[in-house]
Order: structure tokens, then sequence, then C-alpha cells
């Protein structure tokens, strides 16, 4: 004998609350997000149960970098255009993703050496150092390399983009621009010249920054763009140091399945300064 249904408590929640149940006609929830593509999007090579942590560790932080990638550009032609207020928000925005990824490698050094150790023979050469994504945001925050195009060589659609990111001006060339437009003093080398060439630092610049930051008052949306510079900066850096961190924890001083030193490579990236003039100054002010 079967007994009638009676919903639960929580079962009668929905129903008064009229939440819609039924989505045979209508867009879902996982439908606009595409998540049968993005949940089976991990494909392990190991049989190891570790695998699973390090591929969603680095896809997770591929969307954070694509999610980046698209405030930075918006932010660059927004300086551009001398729009500051939404640029304000969009690199504030930029630093908090950097201290999202930043948490994210708390997560990655949950892996033991002798975890790694089971999935890296399947690895291949494949390492984080040849994300075209990363590239591109190291080249729009103003580090260029003409070397870090080659990993993307055989994919000339990644290559095209990676290239554009290389030869554009970078935020900070940008707002050197901006500083000149508002009448400071910028030297002609730094308003133009070759944007693929790394940024050469410059007493002359830092004197532009120094402008603005005796006279806050006077050149308040400058100022302010120089501490959302700084602030990118800083968060830029912890994440380079905790990824160091993490990768001696896992790997000691290994070379990298990239084929670089590892955490010697990592630890030489730590000294590139790319804001310099908006560092030297706090000594100079």
């Amino acid at each position: 004998m079967s007994c009638p249904h009676h919903p639960g408590a929580g079962e009668r929640i929905v129903q008064e609350e009229g939440a819609q149940l039924d989505f045979s006609r209508d867009m879902s929830y996982g439908d606009y997000l595409h998540l049968d593509a993005v949940l089976n999007a991990q494909h392990p090579l190991s049989p190891d149960h570790n695998e699973m942590l390090f591929i969603v560790q680095h896809q997770t932080s591929e969307l954070w970098m694509k999610l980046m990638l698209h405030e930075l550009a918006a932010a660059v032609r927004a300086v551009a255009a001398d729009e500051l207020a939404p640029a304000f928000k969009m690199l504030a925005r930029v630093s908090k993703i950097m201290e999202q990824l930043v948490h994210a490698w708390d997560v990655l050094a949950t892996m033991t050496p002798p975890e790694y150790s089971a999935i890296r023979p399947y690895l291949s050469n494949s390492s984080g150092f040849q994300s075209w994504q990363y590239r591109c945001i190291e080249f729009m925050l103003g580090n260029k390399n003409a070397a870090m195009l080659k990993p993307h060589a055989h994919r000339p659609d990644l290559l095209e983009r990676v290239e554009a990111a290389w030869r554009a001006p970078s935020l900070y060339d940008e707002a050197l621009r901006l500083l000149a437009r508002r009448g400071i003093a910028v030297p002609a080398s730094h308003l133009e010249r070759d944007w693929t060439q790394p940024y050469a630092a410059s007493d002359a610049v830092e004197q532009a920054w120094l402008a603005v930051y005796r006279n806050p008052q006077q050149h308040w949306d400058l100022y302010q763009l120089g501490e959302e510079l700084t602030d990118l900066e800083d968060a830029f850096r912890l994440w380079r140091f905790r990824h160091v961190t993490t990768v001696e924890r896992v790997i000691g001083f290994k070379r990298g399945t990239g084929g670089t030193s590892g955490v010697g490579y990592l630890r030489k990236m730590l000294d590139t300064v790319l804001f310099p003039e908006i560092w030297k100054l706090r000594t100079d002010l």
C-alpha cells in the first residue's frame, strides 16, 4: 500500500516561493554557463587522484586571467580616452582578481612532493610558462620580451593575439601619455617610442609623477591613477611571490617542465618592476 506524498518543509518553501522547476523549454543556469563544456574539460592523464586538483587549479586560474585581460584592455582604452572614473573601477577589479589568484596557490600548496611526482611525467613539456593569457597580461603591464612570442609560434591564432599585446602601448605607456596631455612635462622619448621594447626608467618621468604627488589636490585623478597602479603592481608582486613559494614547496629546485630552472627563474622574475618611477618617488618625495 503506497502512502500519499506529503511535501516536506523544504519542498513547501520552494512551492510557496514560486521557483521555476521545469526547464524543458527555458534556459537553465547550466545552459547559460555552458557547464557541460566547462565541467567536462578536465581529463586527467595519470591514474593519480591528485591530478584533478592540478588541472582545476590551472583551468580556474586561466578563467580569472580571461577576466583580467577583459578588464585591463578596457582600462587601457579608458585611460587613452581620458575616462579615468571607469578606469579606476576596472583597475581595482584587476587587483582583486590578482588577490583571488594569490589565494588559489593556497589550494595547490596542499599537493605534496610525492603527489606531484606521481603526475609530473604525464605533463610532458607543458608549463604555465606557456600560458598565452599570462603573457598578454605581462605585455599589457609593460614587461615586454620578444622571446616570449616563440612558445606560441605553432598557433598562428594565439600568436596574433600575443603579438598584438606586445606591439601595443602598455597601461603605463598610456598613463604617461595622459600626464603629458594634462600639461605635465613627460620626455618625448617616453611618449612615442618602440612599444615592443621593455620600459626604461627615467628621472624625468619620476619628476612628472612627483609634480602630481606634491600637489594631489590639483591633480587628484592623476594622483588616484598613480595609486591604482601601485595597488595593481603590489597585488601582482604578491601573486608572483606566492607562485615561487608554492613551486618551491611542491618541487623544490627541480627544473620546470617547460625547461626553465624552475624556482630560480621565478625568483629572477620577482625583480621586475613594472612602474618604477611610482615606486621610486616614495623615497624622493
